[in-house]
């Protein structure tokens, strides 16, 4: 009698699947989650008062921009026949009615935050004045302010039959005025044929300053107060200037935000030319959300729903203050008591050693910067000094974004004038800074420079970072190469920590061009020597990584995986950390933003940790770190620095650049004093829990308080202190009791 063969143990490949969609957070749920956190900033009392203000209004325009783009894409989706399901099993219809959900307590607390932060400010003789607190000296200032700087930008725009519903721009803030007319008689013939009652709407253009300031006076104890008084009251208190012969019987908003995705099919054409045409075409996209006075007489409401052509479930209730982004506007300068103290960016000390000379330094050794602590004006003096010396021969550059006055565009231009030649390529695709880029690409063709616009036929936007000059050193031709892990804006730098990695090294300047040739000329490189690209290598080598830590720890050698990224999204990455967990490898991820990746579930992720870092700066840089088999940290540890998150868009859709750091000296900058204060930092710091919620870490019973960011604003050069952040550091290896397939 034959005995039944036993069934094959199940491998890791079969227990992850098992868990089917459930293993994945939803993508769009996880970043409201980060916006939480973001929010959570605004009542965090260890942040100056103003500051907390900001939070409140980053957490404001991060919201706005959330819709504007993403819930506008799965709003596109759900209106087409083809339903797309994320990795979480979710259709873009679920996940619309799931984030509308998440939204409105999220905006609740918006709203109990700025009463909070109001009460806060007003102790501080910062007030936000309603028309009934103004004196007859205010009311008489407002009135000559309202006359001169705002009356003419205004239009009230009655709406029935004869008067079209007004087109309103995304983000507009549109005052309603439900108006009677004063002193019409019936059968008055000077009024005949005129309504007695009125929808008027005035729409407050962008443009115009939301909090209008009063004249200084003074406050309790003889102090100065500060006062402000919004556009919205401003206007309504004149709403007789702009509607004479009328009474306001009731006044309220509504605020529109627009789909704000382009779309251009022309390839083919001047991309110049499509792409401004379809700049236009943005400001007419369907509105996706309308936030509307909750005050507002029912007729009102169905007025501006139906002029808008909007579902009634995207209309949001608002019985607060709209746009609360636009409170970024009462962070004033004259109180710096209230607002974080300033700090010292220091200039890179090694690149100050050679005299400033950056070619000297950057000779000598490989050179990484940490930005903010460290300024980012060593990359405008490398490009300056590149466009200034005679044994430069050629420049070439990357643009994603950069400011309106951009340094580095002036920088490219004088390289040209100067009889260089110049390369750059601009992404003028790059979200809400289209326009701007195409300016600076006018600009820079005018005066010679090789400008081109990408990989566009392909549908690729560049995002890599990277700069490369080459100048002739006795009688042959050396490379100088920076590559960043942030856009070149000197105004972010200020307050995104990023990494500017110089170096002459031969084989990274030959890998370089090779990528630059690819985005010229559609010439995909297949031989990189010490980088990788996007969408043909990034992902590729990042899951060999991780599978060679799987080997690591099933061989019984430590292993061990760090990250620090933006977004954590790739499905295929999560499932290769997946099975490093299972294979008994540990893994510490420092995710600012996006995290589908579940942490901590048992028979899956036991071996994953997941923090977030929210604080006074922005956490930008990528970091990805291996153990290699002598686990972490260690100086034989595989280090990478890139341009890219862990997410679809960026390992499929677009042109990124991931670097080996092989340098000893910058290899131990990077993993041992920016890694290692990233994963010590308790003060700033914020548990991914597995589902999807966050946690802000507390301190243990006599556990060191620590802040990566405090400490880099204390010690901003990467020089010769990893030793001091190691000591006490927790290294883990692998799990000696995982079990293998």
């Amino acid at each position: 009698m034959k005995t039944a063969e036993a069934e094959p143990a199940p491998t890791y490949r079969d227990r992850i699947e098992a868990f089917g969609d459930e293993r994945f957070f939803n993508r769009e749920l996880s970043w409201l989650a980060f916006n939480r956190r973001v929010l959570e900033e605004s009542a965090n009392t260890r942040n100056p008062l103003l500051e907390r203000v900001r939070f409140l209004a980053i957490s404001g325009s991060n919201l706005d921009e959330f819709y504007r783009v993403r819930v506008a894409g799965l709003h596109e989706q759900a209106a087409t026949e083809i339903v797309e399901v994320s990795p979480d099993g979710l259709t873009p219809r679920q996940q619309v009615e799931k984030i509308n959900e998440a939204v409105m307590p999220l905006s609740a607390i918006q709203q109990e935050r700025w009463n909070a932060l109001r009460e806060d400010m007003a102790k501080e003789q910062i007030y936000m004045a309603s028309a009934k607190s103004l004196s007859d000296a205010e009311r008489d200032w407002l009135e000559i302010y309202f006359m001169r700087r705002v009356f003419s930008a205004l239009s009230a725009v009655a709406v029935d039959a004869a008067h079209p519903f007004p087109h309103v721009q995304s983000q507009e803030l549109v005052l309603v005025l439900e108006c009677t007319r004063e002193l019409a008689l019936v059968g008055d013939s000077d009024f005949e044929g005129e309504p007695r009652l009125m929808y008027a709407l005035v729409v407050i253009p962008n443009g115009l300053d939301r909090f209008i300031r009063l004249p200084q006076t003074v406050g309790e104890n003889g102090k100065p107060a500060i006062r402000f008084i919004a556009m919205e009251v401003l206007i309504a208190l004149h709403a007789h200037t702009l509607l004479p012969g009328f009474k306001v019987k009731h006044a309220g908003l509504f605020r529109p935000l627009r789909n704000s995705g382009i779309e251009f099919q022309e390839k083919s054409e001047d991309l110049q030319k499509v792409l401004r045409k379809a700049l236009v075409r943005r400001q007419l996209g369907e509105v996706i959300r309308l936030e509307m006075s909750e005050s507002l007489p029912v007729a009102a409401r169905e007025l501006i729903i139906a002029g808008l052509k909007i579902d009634r479930a995207d209309v949001v209730p608002v019985d607060g203050l709209f746009a609360i982004a636009d409170i970024s506007q009462l962070v004033v300068s004259d109180r710096p008591d209230l607002v974080y103290k300033p700090f010292e960016i220091r200039f890179p000390e090694r690149i100050a050693e050679f005299e400033n000379d950056c070619f000297a330094a950057i000779s000598s050794k490989d050179i990484v910067v940490h930005h903010p602590y460290e300024s980012f004006d060593v990359v405008l003096q490398y490009l300056r000094q590149a466009a200034s010396d005679p044994d430069v021969v050629a420049i070439k550059w990357t643009l994603y974004r950069t400011s309106k006055r951009s340094p580095i565009v002036e920088a490219l231009r004088q390289a040209r004038e100067a009889g260089k030649s110049v390369t750059v390529m601009i992404e003028v695709t790059a979200r809400f800074d289209e326009l701007n880029n195409l300016e600076w690409a006018k600009q820079l063709e005018a005066v010679g420079v090789h400008v081109v616009y990408g990989l566009t036929q392909l549908d690729l936007k560049t995002h890599a970072k990277l700069g490369q000059v080459v100048r002739k050193e006795n009688g042959e031709l050396r490379t100088y190469c920076h590559i960043g892990t942030g856009n070149y804006h000197p105004a972010t730098a200020k307050i995104y920590t990023d990494l500017s990695y110089f170096t002459a090294d031969a084989a990274v300047g030959r890998d370089v061009s090779r990528i630059f040739n690819y985005v010229t000329t559609y010439s995909r490189p297949n031989n990189l020597e010490r980088m990788y690209i996007s969408p043909h290598g990034i992902k590729a080598r990042i899951i060999e990584e991780i599978h060679n830590e799987i080997a690591h720890a099933k061989a019984g050698r430590p292993a061990a995986i760090w990250m620090k990224l933006n977004a954590l999204v790739d499905p295929e990455v999560i499932d290769a950390l997946y099975e490093a967990s299972l294979s008994g490898v540990p893994v510490d991820l420092v995710i600012r933003g996006i995290c589908c990746l579940k942490p901590g579930i048992h028979g899956l992720s036991e071996n994953i940790r997941a923090k977030s870092i929210i604080g006074r700066f922005l956490e930008h840089s990528r970091i990805y770190c291996f153990g290699a088999g002598h686990g972490l940290p260690s100086e034989d540890a595989h280090v990478y620095i890139s341009s890219a998150d862990m997410m679809p868009r960026n390992l499929e859709r677009r042109v990124e650049a991931m670097t080996a750091i092989t340098n000893p000296t910058v290899h131990e900058q990077v993993l041992d004093q920016i890694m290692i204060a990233n994963l010590k930092d308790n003060l700033q710091s914020w548990k991914i829990e597995s589902d999807g919620s966050s946690q802000r870490f507390h301190l243990k019973p006599g556990e060191e308080p620590f802040s990566a960011h405090e400490y880099f604003m204390t010690n901003p050069s990467l020089s010769g202190r990893g030793g001091a952040l190691k000591q006490n550091f927790p290294r883990r290896f692998a799990v000696a009791s995982a079990p293998h397939a």
